[in-house]
């Protein structure tokens, strides 16, 4: 008589959209707090905490902070990747001014009160630079403002709360403003062990490198997770094998996790996330800059594919763009295409491929060499587009 086994329990289809959602609120925004607009995500980080935990550790090597007010997934990223700025409000990025501030400024809360005048804080961080040995001059408008986007970042985190006051006009009219300071989230910042650092150099290397139980697995899935494109030519041999061994039970790993589609390429791979969500660098996307970074790319596409199709199999991966030949295009999508940029597009052309090249640097599509020339990703030739000119001409393209 054979023996009949009773099936496994069907998995709770309403937890398994939660873990998914609230793992994905931490890849986009790894510091949630109670009284910021993630608190819907933190109660379910909170509730799925231990799934959460283990998914981090085992899948990426990170780890997951959870305490009654916050969520902190410690993100450490790929390392030497200057495509991932911390953004201003206004979403232009950092300057290493701004970092140096932004770092001053966490060393003056660490050793202050918890409710301070800004000009107190400010009155710290002038003592911080004179221990750091940085030259930092706060009655100038310039580090004023550096500072200035320094605490707007601590309060968009959840560090800094404004109780009374006006710090938004603070750097140009010096106006007073009382500020809570969240201890408990301060704590929470900075990722990497600051004990025994040689400097900056060593911190974000430290930071990058992967657990040494995790591995390929480990090196591997964190470059699908945070960059769109992998490239095979990228990884270590060990990296390579592995993945070649495990693509599709990946693929099948990240849609079933994350919700994120891995396209499985013979280069690699493409991360597409179908909610737009996860990215903060959308693309293709909206606006005049991506509108030209899409047709440069079609245009460059087009003249390398010949090419391409005869080269050998290693040496499709990335194609190289001559700087004769990137103006060229360049000149030629401008004159078809350039009535439909915006006016700032339309009066400095120059200005408009620079800042089109910038979104596709940023996309991992292309690599600019020192000479000018452009290496363009084979995952480029994905993109294909059929371009037309809405309305009068005087709209986006």
């Amino acid at each position: 008589m054979s023996r009949i086994e009773r099936p496994a329990p069907a998995e709770d289809v309403q937890a398994v959209a939660e873990r998914q959602r609230a793992a994905r609120a931490l890849l986009r925004t790894p510091l949630l707090h109670a009284d910021g607009p993630g608190a819907d995500d933190l109660r379910l980080v909170r509730r799925h905490r231990m799934d959460l935990e283990r998914l981090f550790a085992d899948g990426f090597g990170y780890r997951l902070v959870v305490d009654p007010g916050a969520a902190r997934l410690f993100k450490t990223g790929l390392g030497r990747d200057a495509t991932r700025p911390l953004r201003r409000r206004g979403g232009k990025p950092f300057t290493p001014r701004m970092y140096a501030l932004l770092c001053l400024t966490v060393a003056a809360l660490g050793r202050g009160k918890s409710q301070l005048l800004v000009d107190e804080l400010v009155a710290q961080v002038r003592s911080a630079a004179v221990d750091a040995g940085l030259d930092v001059d706060l009655d100038s408008i310039t580090d004023r403002r550096a500072l200035h986007a320094a605490l707007s970042a601590l309060a968009d985190l959840g560090v800094l709360h404004e109780r009374d006051g006006d710090l938004e006009h603070w750097a140009d009219h010096r106006t007073a403003s009382l500020l809570d300071v969240r201890r408990d989230r301060l704590g929470l910042l900075v990722s990497a062990v600051l004990a025994g650092a040689d400097g900056p150099d060593d911190l974000i290397d430290r930071a990058a490198l992967p657990s040494a139980a995790g591995g390929a697995r480990v090196a591997v899935r964190r470059r699908v997770v945070e960059s769109p494109i992998l490239s095979v030519d990228a990884l270590t041999e060990e990296q390579t094998e592995w993945w070649r061994r495990g693509r599709n039970r990946e693929r099948e790993w990240f849609a079933d996790r994350l919700g994120l589609q891995v396209e499985l390429r013979a280069e690699g791979a493409v991360a597409i996330d179908p909610d737009g969500e996860l990215t903060d660098v959308e693309f293709p996307a909206g606006g005049s800059g991506r509108h030209l970074a899409l047709l440069l790319l079609e245009a460059l596409v087009a003249r390398l594919r010949p090419g391409a199709r005869e080269a050998a199999a290693p040496e499709r991966v990335w194609r190289r763009a001559d700087p004769e030949l990137v103006a060229a295009v360049s000149a030629e999508v401008i004159a078809e295409w350039g009535a439909g940029l915006k006016r700032e597009h339309r009066e400095n052309t120059e200005h408009a491929v620079t800042e089109a090249r910038q979104v596709l640097v940023d996309f991992g599509l292309v690599r600019v060499e020192p000479d000018g020339g452009w290496l363009l990703h084979a995952a480029a030739a994905r993109y294909a587009v059929t371009a037309t000119l809405a309305g009068d001409g005087q709209g986006d393209a």
